[in-house]
């Protein structure tokens, strides 16, 4: 069994080895694979770098960036404001869901990620000279029940048995944990800030227990925003100040979005960074080209309204776990974005303390996952994770309310129930319409599934007796 951190930039495959994770190296030596598929005109699939490679030559079947929407629907928000950027095509399925359409092929997105999975699977195999037939995958902690359901077919697509799935800042959690051992009986507290998502959690480590105390985040937010207020500013310039009204084409998306995570990753290090973005457009005089300075001030101010969107899901997190800021012992960074300009000093507004970088970004995740693979099958014995759910679960009741069940943060497993009972007299029917999420309403809450109870007994209304119950396993 081994752990796998499927990531929206890149993903990683780990292994327990005589109680201690491993890293996996893909087959061109590369600790992390880039979550990239590309289709080539003759037919061929490339996955990871040897994709991202000839994404220039080939944005439109080259896919990327799409854990952001697995589980989502065409027609929400999300999936609107990730076409103004992609340069790949997205449509719709019959089912409502997001397909990426390639060379007149329609590729669902556990299709598309199942493909990066097979690629960790084969360099697994490779490394441990046997089959690999199961894996613990991570996902974001504010991951719904869909996008937990289509993460796990994604898995199945790729021929692996999905053991467990369990929340990405909770895997870099035990990651953190296995490394400070001496340490008990504190609160850390994990900010992660990915390529496509933002996820914190709250836990209490005390003597080999890991009991998360509180989880929240946004599952459409992280370094791709980031890039794309590069991107956006960047054909403002062209438009206001060279004049060029540029087309939106494939090829210029891809060099404008190599271009805005250069100069971010650049601006870590320096106060300015020189953007260019060469053959905009072409006429009889010659090419034109598009040379710029980013200041490190200019990209704070036109992402710190991202920034700020990392504060709130913090605070409510600190209230759902009881705790204040200065309760906190260790603040733990961890995603990719954890390295650009401005993080830093929100977690320092956040938690009133210095954050803690002492685990690789980059790995942190597989390697919390291998160590539940180890716990799992008996390999690591001091080590109890009590994880808690996502957003609440509950039911749509008169009026339109929704009414829960297992509220948020719930420790898991867990079950509970609830006696509902009939609207109207002699009413023989009702239907139960499962939702999760966090509002009184139960039209702003995501709907799960409905189904119908029949044979009802006939009788005045509010006598009978209808009993609800959910249960969640680990």
């Amino acid at each position: 069994m081994v752990g796998i951190d499927l990531g929206t930039t890149n993903s990683c495959v780990a292994v327990m080895e005589g109680g201690v994770p491993q890293v996996i190296h893909n087959q061109e030596g590369a600790r992390t694979t880039p979550s990239i598929v590309g289709f080539t005109a003759d037919g061929k699939r490339l996955v990871g770098e040897v994709a991202k490679r000839q994404a220039l030559v080939n944005p439109e079947s080259t896919v990327f960036g799409v854990k952001r929407l697995i589980g989502r629907k065409f027609d929400s928000p999300q999936c609107e404001a990730a076409q103004r950027f992609t340069p790949f095509k997205l449509v719709p399925a019959p089912n409502g869901d997001v397909h990426v359409q390639v060379g007149g092929l329609a590729y669902s997105l556990p299709e598309i990620c199942s493909f990066v999975l097979q690629k960790l699977k084969a360099a697994a195999e490779d490394y441990l000279d046997e089959p690999v037939e199961e894996a613990i995958i991570t996902v974001p902690a504010y991951f719904n029940d869909p996008q937990r359901q289509a993460t796990k077919d994604a898995g199945l697509i790729a021929g692996l048995k999905v053991s467990r799935i369990i929340n990405e800042p909770t895997a870099a959690a035990l990651a953190y944990g296995l490394k400070t051992t001496d340490k008990s009986g504190q609160f850390v507290a994990v900010y992660d800030l990915g390529g496509g998502t933002f996820d914190i959690t709250i836990l209490e480590m005390a003597g080999g227990l890991f009991q998360v105390r509180a989880t929240g985040g946004n599952t459409f937010l992280g370094g791709d925003d980031f890039d794309e207020r590069i991107m956006g500013w960047l054909l403002s310039e062209c438009h206001h100040e060279m004049g060029l009204s540029v087309h939106r084409a494939p090829e210029l998306l891809h060099l404008l979005r190599e271009a805005a995570e250069k100069a971010k990753r650049e601006l870590t290090v320096v106060e300015e960074a020189e953007i260019v973005v060469p053959f905009l457009s072409a006429n009889a005089s010659g090419a034109t080209h598009l040379k710029r300075v980013l200041s490190r001030q200019q990209y704070e101010s036109l992402t710190h309204d991202l920034l700020q969107q990392t504060v709130e899901p913090c605070l409510r997190c600190l209230a759902d776990a009881g705790l204040r800021a200065d309760h906190i012992d260790e603040v733990v960074l961890v995603g990719g974005q954890r390295r650009a300009p401005g993080v830093v000093d929100v977690v320092r507004q956040i938690f009133r303390r210095e954050p803690n970088f002492s685990l690789s970004p980059d790995e942190a995740v597989a390697l919390g996952a291998a160590i539940q693979t180890g716990i799992i099958q008996g390999e690591v014995k001091d080590l109890v994770l009590l994880d808690v759910t996502p957003p609440t679960l509950g039911i749509e009741t008169k009026d339109g309310t929704f009414t829960p069940l297992i509220e948020r943060n719930s420790t898991i497993p867990t079950r509970k129930s609830r006696v509902f009972t009939t609207v109207a007299d002699n009413q023989t029917r009702v239907e139960v319409h499962v939702l999760q999420g966090e509002s009184d309403m139960a039209a702003c809450n995501k709907s799960l599934a409905r189904f119908d109870l029949t044979n009802i007994p006939p009788a005045p209304k509010g006598k009978p007796q209808i009993e609800v119950g959910f249960e969640i396993d680990v």
